[in-house]
């Protein structure tokens, strides 16, 4: 797939660097081409210079064939006008933005743009957001029986406790991550929006448990 990052500040070169490990194509923006520097001499994307929200620099980075467009630069403005372009003017998929100000954070998620604050979790979050991986498997046992694997869950999830959530995927959902720190979960931990959750699955179910977790639930049970 196709990803455009605006920004080639932490959070841009770790996204850009993030995308093409998993394979995927990569375009890099940002007003300043020394910026392009820290991506590093194995970076095969495109670099294109100039401002994020003309549409012009976004047509020359390939934003008409982009699944998904982050705005990661250092200025909120630069960044919501950034994503309003690219979802607005040239429907790209999936759009994040980061965005520093809490309450302007708010107003955009209300518009349909996620929006995301802090370096490493943000990179961690845009990601996750920005391409939807369905789960990824970070231990398996020898036999390849059993995975523990990082899932991106919808939105609606949040709020169930993760008995609840266990009883209704039948699985185990034994740690989450939550602003940069694990968290061993018990059986009255409350989903809260941005965890990272991790499933202890059979490996038959870990595609099953991933798609279960990435669609809104029906309404939880008392």
């Amino acid at each position: 797939m196709y990803y455009v990052i605006m920004g080639c500040g932490r959070v841009g070169v770790r996204l850009a660097r993030a995308l093409e490990r998993r394979g995927h194509e990569v375009a890099a923006i940002d007003i300043n081409p020394d910026a392009f520097r820290r991506l590093g001499p194995d970076f095969k994307g495109l670099t294109v210079t100039g401002v994020g929200f003309d549409r012009d620099t976004l047509i020359r980075a390939g934003v008409e064939q982009a699944h998904g467009l982050a705005a990661v630069a250092d200025g909120d403005n630069t960044n919501i006008l950034t994503a309003r372009t690219a979802r607005e003017y040239f429907r790209v998929p999936t759009v994040v933005a980061r965005i520093y100000d809490p309450g302007r954070a708010e107003a955009y998620e209300r518009l349909g743009i996620p929006t995301v604050a802090t370096v490493r979790w943000t990179a961690d979050q845009v990601l996750r957001r920005l391409i939807q991986v369905g789960g990824e498997s970070l231990w398996q046992d020898p036999s390849d029986l059993a995975r523990l694997v990082e899932i991106a869950f919808d939105p609606g999830w949040v709020g169930w406790t993760v008995a609840a959530a266990e009883d209704r995927l039948a699985a185990r959902l034994p740690l989450l991550g939550r602003f940069g720190q694990g968290l061993v979960t018990v059986p009255d931990t409350v989903l809260q929006d941005g965890d990272i959750l991790y499933a202890l699955v059979a490996t038959e179910r870990a595609a099953e448990v991933s798609e279960l977790l990435g669609r809104a639930p029906t309404a939880q049970e008392d």
